[in-house]
């Protein structure tokens, strides 16, 4: 946590291939583990009325910050896979390979000028513009797998 830190962080939950599936924002000053919560439950399960189940997230992988015993147990009972980074335990290398997933996306992200710099006072704004360049991405990847 940095105390006093003027700004905001982008949260994006995305699939094994990298689309945007939830974007979020919080204060730049907040831990980012306090994100994780909200950003799962906004997940929207898909139901299947056939097999009569639904699917759900199996694995997560996150970052060293996200190393929270609370968290771990919690994924956990919501029947979640945890690939977590621990602290002093294990490199960030190792994760490398499927962590570059998140941060291609979050470049995706950020290559729209718009978000590289917050320019929007109102929180609302930036987030909606984070949505609509969520929403391009997804739009780019279902042209390019279409043609």
């Amino acid at each position: 946590m940095d105390r006093g830190k003027p700004g905001s962080k982008m949260h994006v939950l995305s699939d094994a291939a990298g689309l945007p599936l939830l974007v979020g924002l919080s204060a730049a000053n907040t831990h980012d583990s306090q994100a994780l919560k909200p950003m799962v439950l906004g997940h929207q399960t898909r139901h299947d009325p056939h097999r009569g189940r639904r699917f759900k997230p199996q694995r997560l992988h996150a970052d060293k910050a996200y190393n929270i015993p609370e968290l771990r147990k919690w994924l956990r009972g919501k029947r979640i896979g945890v690939r977590i980074a621990r602290k002093g335990i294990e490199s960030s290398e190792r994760l490398g390979r499927r962590r570059w997933v998140i941060e291609r996306t979050m470049s995706w992200l950020t290559g729209c000028r718009r978000l590289s710099h917050r320019y929007e006072r109102h929180p609302r704004n930036y987030l909606a513009f984070l949505g609509l360049a969520a929403a391009i991405c997804c739009y780019k990847r279902l042209v390019r797998l279409t043609t």
